[in-house]
């Protein structure tokens, strides 16, 4: 949105309700000095651009990694390569050591 516009719509909206003995004064003043010290937007188009960027070359490196895993020829499985008997004979390995003693 532009700020000017923006600006505009705020102190035509603040001039068509009438003031409240509530709000501090010149308020309207630091609510419009705090839009005008924000960082505009053109000053972030190439932090826009770069991060676009960044996320089209990750989307491309996935979807190589999804195809190279997918037409990867897959090996079979053997039981000395079972990843979850090794880490179940690993978390055993001290209880069978303690039935082993005599």
């Amino acid at each position: 949105m532009n700020l000017d516009e923006l600006q505009k719509k705020l102190v035509a909206a603040a001039r068509a309700t009438a003031p409240d003995d509530r709000v501090p004064y010149a308020f309207e003043k630091r609510v419009t000095a705090l839009l005008a010290s924000r960082v505009a937007a053109k000053n972030m188009d190439v932090w826009v651009r770069g991060l676009w960027r960044a996320a089209i070359s990750c989307a491309a490196i996935a979807l190589l990694c999804g195809v190279w895993s997918a037409f990867s020829p897959a090996s079979t499985p053997s039981t000395t390569d079972d990843l979850s008997q090794n880490f179940e004979n690993t978390l055993l390995a001290s209880v069978d050591q303690g039935d082993q003693t005599p």
